[in-house]
């Protein structure tokens, strides 16, 4: 994982996540090689309005260049022992891997979950055009 570019959280659980975190979850870890290098990160919300407003934040605040919001999505997850299951928005949010630990701090600071997910990944490759915009979008 060491040379992923994206941000590794301390603990596994993911969307849904309403209950108590564990000590220290969720801390953003950026292990980035390249700041500059597109990044794609998911983000679950219970419904369309918090979705709504985590995505114009995210934009407004220019660490990211566009957020997908995608309806009538269904989670399945483990969560304090027990699966459980909830129908979520999901969040696709274009940035920067410099701008990581940035973004998954305001998700946090935003969202109502105890342990909302944020997933990021490297954008391996693309319209080179799309990827030049999304890098002049996201402030350094």
């Amino acid at each position: 994982m060491a040379n992923m570019t994206g941000i590794q959280t301390t603990s596994g659980a993911t969307s849904g996540a309403t209950g108590k975190a564990p000590a220290g979850a969720g801390q953003a870890v950026p292990i980035a090689s390249d700041p500059g290098a597109v990044q794609v990160t998911f983000v679950t919300a219970p419904d369309a309005e918090v979705a709504r407003e985590i995505a114009r934040a995210l934009v407004d605040e220019r660490l990211a260049a566009c957020v997908n919001v995608v309806p009538g999505i269904a989670s399945v997850y483990r969560w304090e022992g027990a699966v459980q299951e909830d129908s979520e928005v999901l969040l696709i949010v274009k940035s920067r891997a410099g701008r990581a630990a940035a973004l998954a701090e305001r998700v946090r600071a935003l969202h109502p979950y105890d342990l909302p997910e944020v997933l990021a990944l490297p954008a391996v490759g693309g319209s080179e055009a799309y990827l030049d915009w999304v890098r002049s979008e996201v402030a350094s």
